[in-house]
C-alpha cells in the first residue's frame, strides 16, 4: 500500500519579503523576510532556512532507513544543511547545498556509505538531482 501525503501551504503579502505563510493544519505559521545579507530586515525566516530544514530532516529520514537496510546500528544523528542563494551576472538566481550529516557508531567509511545511500532514496535529493548542485560532507561522532 503506497502512503501518500500532501503538505498544503498558503503565502500570501509579498513572499519572500514581507510574506506570510500559514499550513493547512495551522501547524506551521511564520512570517517572511529577506535576510540581513540580502539587504533585509532579517527579522523572519526565509525560504532558504524553510528548504534546509525540510530536506536536513528528510536527509536524516533516509540516512536511517539507509542504516537499517544494511543493518546498522546508529547512535546518533544529526545534520547541518546550509542552502546558498546566488545571483549570477546572468540576472539569474540559483540554489546550491550542503549537507553535513554527522553519524554516532559508525566509522568513516559507513558514514559516507550511508550519506551517498540516503542521497539517492531521499526526496529531496531526488527533486533537486541535476538542478541544484549538493556537496556531501559526512562525519562521525564518538
Amino acid at each position: 500500500m503506497a502512503v501518500t501525503y500532501t503538505a498544503v501551504v498558503d503565502v500570501d503579502g509579498e513572499g519572500r519579503n514581507g510574506g506570510h505563510v500559514r499550513s493547512s493544519d495551522g501547524l506551521l505559521e511564520t512570517g517572511l523576510a529577506l535576510p540581513k545579507e540580502l539587504g533585509g530586515a532579517g527579522t523572519a525566516t526565509n525560504p532558504e532556512q524553510l528548504l534546509a530544514a525540510g530536506w536536513a530532516a528528510c536527509f536524516l529520514g533516509a540516512v536511517r532507513r539507509a542504516a537499517t537496510l544494511r543493518k546498522i546500528r546508529l547512535t546518533s544523528t544529526s545534520i547541518t544543511a546550509e542552502i546558498t542563494l546566488t545571483h549570477g551576472d546572468d540576472g539569474e538566481f540559483a540554489l546550491s547545498a550542503v549537507l553535513s550529516p554527522v553519524l554516532g557508531g559508525v566509522d568513516q567509511a559507513t558514514a559516507e556509505e550511508l550519506v551517498q545511500a540516503a542521497h539517492q532514496i531521499c526526496p529531496y535529493s531526488k527533486a533537486t538531482r541535476g538542478n541544484v548542485p549538493v556537496t556531501l560532507h559526512a562525519g562521525t561522532a564518538a
